[in-house]
């Protein structure tokens, strides 16, 4: 299923922040490359995309069009969501220096749960 293909972008996923958390969340810019597990139910077992985080925002490497929204805190939280159509996944974590990691889950049409975990690449 393409659509947890972008989970791991979910992963890194935050929306522009005000100036003072902006210069926080800042660190987490750059290229990272995740891994999306699939733990519980049928979707396709694992993933590995491009994520590419600016001003702390987060945009998908890929050629797929999904909605991707969420927050990086300045401590590196992660709480965000990517849906396509009618699936959705909500994904949680925390980002720290060059890694992170969390779970992810979906609702909608297909009920699969499972990890992410990420490195930055640059």
């Amino acid at each position: 299923m393409r659509f947890l293909s972008l989970l791991g972008a979910a992963a890194v996923t935050g929306s522009l922040l005000a100036a003072p958390a902006f210069a926080q969340t800042s660190r987490f810019d750059g290229t990272w490359s995740v891994e999306v597990v699939t733990e519980q139910g049928a979707c396709d077992r694992a993933y590995r995309y491009q994520v590419i985080v600016e001003n702390g925002r987060a945009r998908y490497g890929g050629p797929e069009q999904f909605n991707v929204s969420g927050q990086v805190q300045p401590n590196g939280t992660v709480n965000a969501s990517i849906s396509r159509g009618q699936d959705r996944a909500n994904v949680r974590g925390r980002l720290s220096g060059n890694s992170g990691s969390g779970t992810w889950s979906t609702s909608g049409g297909r009920a699969c749960s499972g990890n992410w975990n990420a490195e930055k690449r640059g």
